[in-house]
């Protein structure tokens, strides 16, 4: 089979280029200051909470007033419990991120549809897929009744805002994205959104200490609006590449919400072992990427789009899956893949066919032990 070369960030939609280009200036903005400068009045829009203003304790821990109730935030283990961990010769959830479809250029509902029909538990949206039907004037109420009707869990969305940047300005402006992404994401039914390195993938040797203090503003951000950010690793990034990298954060954040957001692939392309699986609380993570890869090109120049579906490739899948596993993880398997060659089928196909692989992967992965 022939791959054609393209990165992740090569997906990033123009829409969100606003998130990602530098600041003109650099300013003392603090955490603190950015989450006083966001008003809830905003946020609620769709959600039923009360409308307010966030303010900050001595500690810098985020608090509402002028309103009532907020949201109630799951812990991350229980999220999807109700999609996972009941049946041990199936201890994982299903779902489809839509990036196995993308280029297919299918509106919301017809993924929705798609991943109904396929028998996915779950269905990871990407934010411009969301932002683009908003656009078109229609309610996202429509969108959280196809899920619910069609019997689906919204497992995760996919975003691009640079939450991280070194730019004070540019961050102030992207944590004013994520507030809107995160309010489209709870209006669809979804409590989680990915947390990705983007606008620091490309500055090397950023303090993660500092990463870790802005993981923390908008793990208090999501919060007030019953989303938790999940800190994902970019294994071609400069920053946060790691499995080490993204547990020093989550770790160093000091926030009870904290979680990571982990790949078969990205771990391969950062050099993580996935020995380090044995080091993560499972059980504190809801959504794993599952893929695969082919052993060409090597490991230092490959890319997204030479994902394949799981099995096909040379990734260690049943020492993998063992492992998550054995951490506690019973969350969702995430299907992730960019492979052009995939979208030149039918994509109800590509889905079944992808679920298809993952649970024999899972199979053979818990019969070997």
């Amino acid at each position: 089979m022939q791959y054609e070369a393209r990165s992740r960030g090569d997906l990033i939609s123009a829409s969100h280029s606003g998130c990602l280009q530098s600041g003109a200036a650099q300013g003392t903005v603090s955490r603190r200051g950015i989450l006083k400068s966001l008003s809830v009045a905003g946020m609620g829009m769709g959600l039923g909470i009360s409308t307010g203003t966030v303010t900050l304790g001595s500690a810098g821990e985020a608090t509402f007033e002028a309103g009532s109730s907020l949201p109630t935030l799951p812990t991350s283990a229980a999220i999807f419990a109700d999609s996972s961990g009941s049946n041990p010769a199936e201890p994982f959830g299903y779902s489809l991120n839509t990036a196995t479809i993308m280029g297919f250029k299918l509106p919301v509902p017809e993924q929705i549809s798609i991943a109904a029909k396929a028998g996915y538990q779950g269905i990871e949206l990407w934010i411009r897929d969301i932002e683009q039907f908003v656009s078109s004037g229609k309610s996202l109420k429509e969108i959280r009744k196809q899920i619910e009707d069609s019997g689906l869990q919204v497992t995760g969305a996919i975003g691009f805002c640079a939450w991280a940047a070194e730019d004070d300005s540019q961050r102030a402006k992207a944590l004013e994205q994520l507030r809107r992404e995160m309010d489209w994401v709870s209006q669809v039914g979804g409590k989680t959104i990915a947390a990705p390195p983007a606008g620091i993938n490309q500055i090397p040797n950023i303090d993660l200490r500092r990463i870790a203090e802005r993981y923390r503003t908008i793990l208090e951000l999501g919060e007030l609006l019953g989303v938790v950010p999940q800190l994902e690793i970019w294994g071609a990034s400069l920053n946060l590449s790691r499995v080490s990298e993204a547990l020093f954060v989550a770790i160093e954040c000091g926030h009870p919400r904290a979680t990571v957001l982990l790949d078969a692939y990205h771990m391969y392309r950062g050099g993580s072992s996935f020995e380090s699986l044995r080091l993560v609380n499972g059980a504190a993570m809801t959504l794993f990427h599952l893929n695969d890869y082919p052993a060409d090109p090597p490991r230092e120049k490959i890319t997204d789009a030479y994902r394949v579906f799981p099995g096909d490739g040379v990734a260690p899948l049943s020492q993998l899956l063992r492992l998550l596993h054995e951490t506690g993880f019973r969350g969702m398997l995430s299907l992730e893949l960019f492979n052009r060659q995939y979208w030149q089928g039918d994509p109800l196909e590509v889905a079944k066919l992808g679920l298809a692989k993952m649970k024999t992967s899972v199979r053979n992965a818990l019969e070997a032990t």
